[in-house]
Parts: C-alpha cells; sequence; structure tokens
C-alpha cells in the first residue's frame, strides 16, 4: 500500500481493554503535539465502550484517528504485532507503542520522535532508569521487581539497555521490516524484551530517552505475576534460541 499523500510520517499504537475512562483523552494528547501523529488503538474487544470512544475521536479527526477491532484478549504482543503490520502497510516512518492509561506522558513522544527523526536512532526507548528510578505512584516491591528484572534480563542478554521491559518506544519502519514479526514468541511483557534484543542483534541504534513513569490513576492494571514471570524465565530462552539464528547487519544500512 501506497503512502497517503499528506498524512503523518508518525503513527501511535495504543492497545486497549476497558479503557473507555482513558481513550478519549490519550487520543486526544496525542492530537495535541506539535509534531503531527495519527494514532491506532488495537482494541481486544473491550465490553465497557472503549471501541464507542475511540469512534468518537475517528469523527473528530477524520483521517488521523484509526481502530482496529479483535475479538477476545489476544495478547498485548499479538496487538502491537497487528498494529506494526498495519503501520507498515501504510508506510509510516516513525512507529509509536505506548500505554493508553497515562502511564506514559504523551508530551514524551516529541523526545522519542526526535531521537530517531533528529538523532539518527533507529530504536527510541522511553526508560525508567537511564537516570536512576523514575517511577511514581508504584508499590515499592513493584520497583524492586521491575528493576531488578530489566538488570538481569540485561545480565543475561548482554543488551546495553537498562529499560528492558519498557513499553513505550519509537521504531523506525526499516526495524520492524527487518523483524521476522510473525516469528516473535512472547505475548506479554518478554514481547518487549524480545523486540529490544532483536533489535540489538540486527545492529540497529538503539537510544534510551530518560522519562518518568507514573502508575495509572483510572482503570485497573493488566499485570499479573504470570505476564512478569514470562519476562523473566522467557530471558533464557530468548538467550538460547539466538545462538542458532544468523541476525542481519542492519549497522551500515
Amino acid at each position: 500500500m501506497k503512502p497517503i499523500e499528506g498524512k503523518s510520517d508518525c503513527v501511535v499504537i495504543i492497545p486497549t481493554y476497558n479503557e473507555r475512562e482513558n481513550a478519549a483523552a490519550i487520543i486526544e494528547a496525542v492530537m495535541n503535539q506539535p509534531h503531527e501523529m495519527d494514532v491506532l488503538v488495537v482494541d481486544d474487544g473491550s465490553p465497557d465502550g472503549t471501541a464507542a470512544s475511540v469512534r468518537g475521536k475517528m469523527e473528530e479527526h477524520p483521517g488521523r484517528v484509526h481502530l482496529l477491532e479483535r475479538s477476545g484478549k489476544l495478547g498485548l504482543g499479538t496487538a502491537y504485532i497487528t498494529g506494526f503490520k498495519w503501520a507498515i502497510e501504510r508506510k509510516y516512518e516513525y512507529i509509536f507503542e505506548m500505554d493508553a492509561d497515562f502511564s506514559h506522558n504523551p508530551d514524551d513522544l516529541m523526545a522519542l520522535y526526535k531521537a530517531c527523526a533528529e538523532g539518527g536512532a533507529d530504536v527510541a526507548i522511553g526508560s525508567r532508569y537511564v537516570t536512576g528510578v523514575n517511577v511514581v505512584n508504584w508499590p515499592m516491591g513493584r520497583v524492586l521487581m521491575s528493576y531488578y528484572a530489566s538488570k538481569y534480563v540485561r545480565i543475561v542478554t548482554g543488551m546495553p539497555i537498562r529499560d528492558t521491559t519498557a513499553g513505550f518506544v519509537c521504531y523506525r519502519r526499516r526495524v520492524l521490516e527487518t523483524i521476522r514479526l510473525d516469528d516473535v514468541r512472547f505475548k506479554g511483557y518478554a514481547f518487549q524484551i524480545e523486540m529490544k534484543f532483536t533489535a540489538y542483534k540486527c545492529r540497529f541504534k538503539i537510544v534510551e530517552v530518560p522519562i518518568v513513569f507514573v502508575n495509572r490513576v483510572l482503570g485497573e492494571s493488566k499485570m499479573s505475576s504470570g505476564i512478569f514471570s514470562e519476562a523473566v524465565f522467557g530471558v533464557v530462552r530468548l538467550k538460547v534460541w539466538s545462538w542458532f539464528h544468523k541476525y542481519p547487519d542492519c549497522s551500515k544500512k
């Protein structure tokens, strides 16, 4: 599919499940960025009317807000894969992923964009840990679990990335075109690690941009011990798989 003349070079992918309280506001916050950005919401059949809220924004911002509706909770990773494929087909150059609940500040989108568009990064990560621990309103136990899990991932994989499970990321399209999206194995938070690890093994330029992560105010957290365990224990499998796979060298492209 050819790029649409006059459309933005950026799209922000936001997966949702029961985010009616946040959906309209987060979309509007993206619409208000100084660099024009489109939005793609991937909704997993939310019973609370999230999709209806998004459709209202589609009417307010025709051609800039888009919605993909899926039947049932199919996993965070598959939501992003679906969104990535949609964005690649439409030739967006900068493809973002972020949460719907304002834990990621939409105003930080510009910093990620500039890191890629002006700073030459292929992947820009909104990092909670690059300048210490920048997390607000999390219980201390969860802060420690997240911080040391990222440290563990860094040791096992060798990635020089401090926030390996971050879900606030900007990818250049060529990164997502290089990664075999259909071969991505994980669906939960390990998905975030796998994407970064694959980009790292392909020698793309990855930078971390410091952000402040704020725990959600409205709605319910989707985090569970099972999701987090996948991230921790899946890392070893990811490392072993890498020993038997040849990655393209994209550092000079």
